[in-house]
């Protein structure tokens, strides 16, 4: 199979060229490059060991997901092929605004 066409039979017995999708091509790239499973791989041996440390605080680490976390963002640092990390919801302006209105419902009874 080529990467650019395949043949396909239609009902008339003529090959026609078919475009591979986008999609086919895509899902068969690596998502994290061997940086990244490296530094995770060392991360999770550390956490096995009771070595691995959080970032400021220094605590040793217990979670699985914590040790990947952290592994991942030391790739990501060192220029690895990592995808973004996901974003956080700001959720500081909409407390402060129903506090306000809260506020603004008390004064008027």
């Amino acid at each position: 199979m080529s990467d650019v066409h395949e043949h396909v039979e239609s009902n008339s017995q003529t090959l026609r060229p078919v475009p591979r999708s986008a999609a086919k091509k895509k899902a068969s790239r690596r998502k994290y490059g061997r940086k990244a499973s490296e530094k995770v791989e060392r991360a999770m041996h550390e956490m096995k060991r009771g070595k691995l440390q959080s970032g400021r605080s220094k605590r040793k680490v217990k979670s699985r997901k914590q040790a990947i976390a952290i592994g991942l963002n030391e790739a990501r640092e060192s220029g690895g092929k990592v995808p973004k990390a996901p974003k956080r919801k700001k959720a500081g302006k909409r407390k402060t605004a129903k506090r306000k209105t809260a506020k603004r419902r008390k004064k008027s009874s």
